[in-house]
């Protein structure tokens, strides 16, 4: 199953860097799966051979989201996400930012949206070890959140 935790992770990205794989990143919470997730993933897999999506936990996503969130539990995202075609594999972490598992990880690329841009939080860390940004535009008014917003209106 595509769905698994860092410590099981690491020795399958030492035998895909061995093997000259490009491992790629990227991370949210993909709460209500929309086009312009698909969009992201594609953009990101397009980075490199392997795409790991990083999978804010519920619990995560409550910090920086509120109480309402998420929609749907990690487990349905996590599915739902794996069994996408751009998607390798996925690793739910229970930090908001993914820096623990991506000093971990070390990938050589990882994908963040344009809002974040090339100085986000995640930058220091994937250069400190080889690795560079890739920004990926937006499609704009696609978010799960204006998304859960447009419901609440209607």
């Amino acid at each position: 199953m595509p769905i698994k935790t860092v410590e099981e992770l690491i020795p399958i990205i030492e035998k895909l860097k061995k093997e000259n794989k490009t491992v790629v990143t990227i991370n949210g919470s993909f709460d209500i799966l929309h086009k312009g997730h698909i969009h992201i993933l594609e953009q990101a897999k397009a980075q490199g051979d392997v795409l790991i999506v990083g999978l804010n936990s519920d619990s995560s996503i409550k910090q920086y989201k509120g109480p309402t969130r998420p929609i749907k539990d990690q487990e349905t995202r996590a599915r739902i996400l794996s069994s996408l075609d751009p998607v390798d594999y996925v690793l739910i972490f229970n930090e908001t930012t993914p820096i623990n598992f991506l000093e971990k990880l070390k990938p050589h690329v990882h994908a963040n949206g344009s809002e974040y841009g090339k100085d986000c939080i995640e930058a220091p860390t994937v250069k400190k070890h080889g690795g560079r940004i890739h920004i990926i535009n937006r499609i704009p008014d696609h978010s799960s959140t204006n998304i859960i917003d447009r419901m609440k209106d209607e």
